[in-house]
């Protein structure tokens, strides 16, 4: 995982925050002038948040459970207005999720436009993951994936990244990376 990596510090199992480093180099070697990252790990990037704070051109969707480490992800920090936190409560599940995913992460990327969406896939909000509560299935994953590709075809010509960021339960790990690899593999 990368998405607890801040500017200047390692934290929370990274030392390199691999979405911000994927941004920048989309940014300065392909000319994608707007990029969003969305984060769906069962923990608020914080690092990512960090890094990009006050730049507008990168937007910063993550949904994340709320109380859990590392603390932040509070729906009021915004940054330069490019920041989008979907904080969700402990046994959450499907449809809220969903419904967060519906109601403030992609309106926030039809707004941007973005030249390409990075994911910061983190499986470790599935049910059988012994380190939060937020109790997805794998088809949530694979929802969210096509609701992304989705948007990456009608904004960004299909430039789409994966990432993985945590999961700790192996066969949970292994049910949702399927369902979302599959689902990346349908075009």
């Amino acid at each position: 995982p990368g998405h607890h990596a801040e500017k200047a510090t390692a934290m929370g199992f990274c030392l390199f925050n691999t979405a911000a480093i994927a941004a920048r180099y989309a940014q300065k070697k392909h000319q994608a002038e707007r990029v969003a990252i969305v984060d769906w790990d069962v923990h608020h990037g914080n690092g990512t948040q960090d890094i990009f704070w006050d730049d507008p051109s990168v937007l910063y969707c993550s949904t994340h459970q709320m109380p859990l480490y590392p603390g932040t992800g509070a729906k009021s920090e915004t940054g330069a207005g490019n920041i989008v936190n979907a904080p969700l409560a402990p046994q959450t599940g499907s449809d809220m999720f969903r419904d967060a995913f519906l109601s403030r992460v992609l309106p926030s990327i039809d707004a941007f436009a973005p030249d390409l969406i990075i994911i910061s896939a983190g499986f470790d909000a599935h049910h059988r993951d012994p380190l939060a509560e937020i109790n997805l299935t794998e088809d949530d994953f694979d929802w969210a994936t096509g609701q992304l590709m989705e948007r990456a075809g009608r904004h960004s010509s299909n430039r789409l990244v994966s990432l993985l960021e945590g999961g700790y339960d192996l066969q949970g790990l292994a049910f949702s990376v399927a369902a979302h690899v599959g689902r990346l593999m349908k075009g």
